[in-house]
């Protein structure tokens, strides 16, 4: 598969630039919103006419594309800048189709992210955005995959992101996936009724093919699509017993449960099935959102790296951790495997 070497990311709590959970940041209204920062890296000028998901793209790019050139620049994301994108319809009916911001036409489409980065940075080279709900940043995972093994030498930016839109959260609230009552993030994870939070979030990682001074290796990804518990059982095994070298084991799960009561089934299958394996979750500190599972990898690839170690996740695992697998459900529908291992 490739290797990671620099990581980045922004949520709702303390993981940009130097990652520490002293203190959690507790959800709005069932909203975890991602904390802002000075965003130092993106001059002022240009910061004042950016929507929040392409400050939170631009923001984590820049604090790894400073480090490394890449190749091209390969992102996923269910929803991109759907705020400006929602602004500028309004402003179609408001001006009625008169003199427009042109601000937020360019940051409504979901590739705007990626082609700020391609413009900023002056890459001329692989540039595409996918946008695939809920396997968004997998399927970005998928694409480098296959852009690696075409061109070895190369490196690339892959990353997902997505913002919680006003718009966009009414729609889901409305379809039954955010809480009716108010929850704060803190008690998520022990909630038995239906629904999550919402929560928005960026991971950029720039990848390749060299092991060294790498911090963490992706060495499988899987998505399917199911509802049956039985075919996930069965994905699971063939996925293990693929992707882990002989007589290797998962030391860790990362898992994406989210304290919606309809999925519980999904994640508590995967965790009987690994039933020696420690678990620990994420999406209380982050909320639900389509492309959560960069985060995961974040995650992953510091504990893997020491760079911050397992109190990020408030778990004792007594044995050295080298197999972490990540899986992650949306809705219940959209599902995905992640192995990764330390270097």
């Amino acid at each position: 598969m490739f290797y990671i070497h620099q990581t980045s990311c922004i949520t709702a709590q303390q993981s940009f630039v130097e990652p520490t959970l002293r203190s959690i940041t507790e959800s709005v209204e069932n909203k975890l919103y991602a904390t802002e920062n000075n965003y130092d890296s993106i001059p002022p000028n240009v910061l004042r006419r950016l929507g929040k998901a392409v400050k939170m793209g631009i923001a984590t790019g820049n604090e790894v594309l400073a480090k490394q050139e890449v190749d091209g620049i390969i992102l996923g994301t269910a929803n991109g800048g759907l705020e400006d994108c929602i602004k500028f319809l309004n402003q179609i009916i408001q001006y009625q189709e008169g003199r427009l911001t042109p601000t937020n036409f360019v940051q409504s489409t979901t590739n705007a992210i990626a082609g700020q980065l391609g413009i900023m940075y002056k890459n001329k080279g692989y540039n595409i955005t996918h946008v695939h709900r809920g396997l968004a940043f997998e399927n970005a995972l998928i694409d480098v995959e296959m852009l690696l093994s075409d061109h070895p030498t190369n490196t690339y930016l892959v990353g997902g992101v997505d913002e919680i839109s006003e718009y966009n959260y009414t729609i889901e609230d409305l379809a039954g996936s955010y809480k009716k009552e108010i929850l704060s993030n803190t008690e998520l994870l022990n909630s038995t009724t239906d629904g999550s939070i919402a929560g928005e979030g960026a991971a950029m990682f720039v990848v390749n093919t060299v092991k060294s001074n790498a911090t963490a290796e992706v060495k499988a990804i899987k998505t399917f699509v199911t509802k049956k518990t039985e075919t996930l059982e069965k994905e699971l095994s063939q996925f293990i017993n693929t992707a882990l070298p002989k007589g290797e084991k998962v030391d860790l799960i990362v898992s994406g449960k989210n304290g919606d009561a309809r999925l519980n089934n999904y994640y508590a299958l995967v965790e009987n099935q690994l039933k020696e394996t420690p678990t620990t979750y994420y999406k209380h500190l982050t909320g639900e959102f389509p492309t959560s599972s960069a985060v995961a990898l974040w995650l992953a690839s510091m504990v893997l790296s020491r760079t911050e170690p397992l109190a990020l996740l408030k778990i004792e695992v007594a044995n050295p951790i080298k197999n972490i697998l990540l899986y992650n459900t949306y809705k219940g529908n959209q599902h995905s495997f992640i192995l990764v291992s330390a270097v």
